[in-house]
């Protein structure tokens, strides 16, 4: 199964139309299900040292930074859209294109979840080549690309009144995902330069914990 990537409809609507409304609230559900925010609340604090600050990029209406908040993790965010209005008032809030963040050189810690699927090749070399030069740590979770977890999203989405919407972006985004060493290696991480772990979970989500080697 080839890497393809293909519009996805939430990126043709506006913050406030029902249809994007309801997509956030089934990527809610989802990320739920398949227990991303428990797995970014169980990692990080091994991963982190003393005083370091995350960054989420695509960080969108803050619920992953809403959750590590509870265990005490500081995280800003990342994203096209203005602050969300329950941003937490401690953090920060960077309105800008991921790919022309001038920023991150202040995090040590990168944290991307259900984002990166989203870029090409292409840049996410340039994503990397940013990321490698001061980045400590990143952490992704995304789609794992293979057929079964379409057929099992086209099966299981109507349990919980998925949008059309979330069926047809579920579907391009888990074609766009990856799978074995990709993620890494589109990212630039040399095996000499970082220790790297990666896992696909039974529901599909493709996990990456990258760490630079002392």
């Amino acid at each position: 199964m080839q890497r393809t990537l293909q519009p996805e409809l939430l990126d043709s609507l506006p913050p406030d139309h029902p249809d994007a409304l309801h997509n956030r609230r089934d990527l809610r559900l989802i990320n739920t299900i398949v227990g991303n925010y428990r797995w970014f609340s169980r990692i990080l604090p091994r991963l982190l040292e003393p005083s370091e600050i995350c960054l989420e990029i695509g960080a969108g209406t803050g619920e992953l930074v809403a959750f590590l908040e509870k265990s005490g993790i500081r995280t800003d965010g990342l994203d096209l859209w203005d602050r969300p209005a329950d941003w937490p008032a401690d953090r920060q809030w960077h309105t800008a294109d991921l790919r022309r963040f001038p920023g991150y050189a202040d995090y040590p810690v990168i944290l991307a979840n259900l984002i990166l699927h989203q870029f090409t090749d292409e840049e996410l070399g340039a994503l990397g080549a940013q990321w490698t030069k001061t980045a400590r740590v990143i952490v992704a979770a995304e789609p794992a690309r293979r057929r079964g977890s379409q057929v099992l999203f086209r099966g299981v989405a109507p349990l919980f009144g998925a949008s059309h919407v979330s069926l047809h972006d579920a579907h391009v985004s888990i074609a766009a995902g990856f799978r074995d060493d990709e993620l890494p290696r589109l990212l630039g991480l040399e095996p000499s330069r970082w220790r790297i772990r990666r896992q696909i979970t039974w529901l599909g989500i493709y996990r990456l914990v990258a760490v630079r080697a002392p």
